[in-house]
């Protein structure tokens, strides 16, 4: 799996994913940290990657444009600490791998994960 990791989370968790055997790189590596969030999930969908967040302007932006594609996992939690949220996504990433593959959008929260497929299509 390849991650694209947003600049609202620090630089070591994408460090942490690649030192667990993923793809990640951090928006920081690539020039992108004042980056648009359109800019973010353009590069991300062209490159094949998941975008990880602590912003909730990716769902929107995903829902907005009926977006199938690039599928998003959002930290909300209490604690915020870049090592408890790299090991609350190392822990959780086998459960969600499937969903994240076809596109969607996961809420990591203190309780539980939500998983929403993309696209987010209201009734």
């Amino acid at each position: 799996m390849r991650f694209l990791v947003d600049n609202a989370l620090s630089p070591i968790i994408a460090k942490g994913l690649n030192d667990s055997g993923y793809d990640a790189i951090h928006v920081r590596e690539i020039g992108l940290a004042s980056a648009t969030d359109s800019i973010i999930i353009n590069y991300a969908l062209k490159s094949k990657r998941i975008v990880v967040s602590a912003d909730t302007d990716f769902g929107t932006l995903l829902a907005l444009n009926d977006a199938s594609k690039p599928s998003f996992i959002l930290f909300k939690r209490s604690d915020k600490r870049p090592v408890v949220l790299l090991e609350l996504l190392l822990h959780c990433i086998d459960a969600i791998r499937d969903d994240l593959e076809k596109g969607a959008v996961a809420v990591l929260e203190d309780s539980r994960i939500r998983l929403r497929k993309l696209p987010i299509i209201d009734k």
